[in-house]
C-alpha cells in the first residue's frame, strides 16, 4: 500500500471493531439505497475497483456486492462526512436492485400513522435472485 492510500484510510475514524457505515447513494436520481459497513480492506477495494466491497458482520467476511445476485454497484465517487466517520458511496447501481427483498433500496418502509408500512414494489422475486 503506498503512502496517499494509507493518508486517505487514516483519515477515517474507525469504530471499535475497525469497521465505519457506508451509505449507497444512487448518483443519478440522489436515492439512499441501503447502508452496510467497510473495514480498510473493502474501502480500499471499493477505491480500487470501483465497485461496491463490503464488510459482511454476521459472515466475517468480504462481500462484493452483487457477487451472487448480479446486482453490482459501480461506484461513481467516495465521500467522507466531516467527522470522517461516515463514508458516502455514490453508485450506478445495476439491474436497478439493491436490497435483498428484490426492491431498489432497503429504504421502502415510511412510517404511517405510526406503523411501518412496505411501500415500494418488489421488482424481481429473491427467489429468482439468489
Amino acid at each position: 500500500m503506498d503512502s496517499c492510500q494509507q493518508t486517505f484510510l487514516q483519515s477515517v475514524k474507525w469504530n471499535t471493531d475497525g469497521l465505519v457505515p457506508a451509505i449507497a447513494q444512487d448518483a443519478a436520481s440522489g436515492r439512499v439505497l441501503m447502508m452496510a459497513w467497510m473495514n480498510a480492506e473493502s474501502l480500499l477495494l471499493t477505491v480500487q475497483k470501483k465497485q461496491a466491497v463490503y464488510w459482511s458482520r454476521s459472515r466475517q467476511q468480504l462481500w462484493r456486492k452483487g457477487e451472487s445476485s448480479g446486482h453490482v454497484q459501480q461506484v461513481k465517487e467516495v465521500r467522507l462526512d466531516c467527522d470522517g466517520d461516515t463514508v458516502l458511496l455514490q453508485v450506478e447501481q445495476l439491474g436497478g436492485i439493491a436490497c435483498h427483498t428484490g426492491r431498489e433500496s432497503c429504504f421502502f418502509r415510511p412510517l404511517e400513522n405510526g406503523e411501518w408500512q412496505d411501500a415500494d414494489p418488489i421488482l424481481k422475486d429473491p427467489k429468482d435472485i439468489y
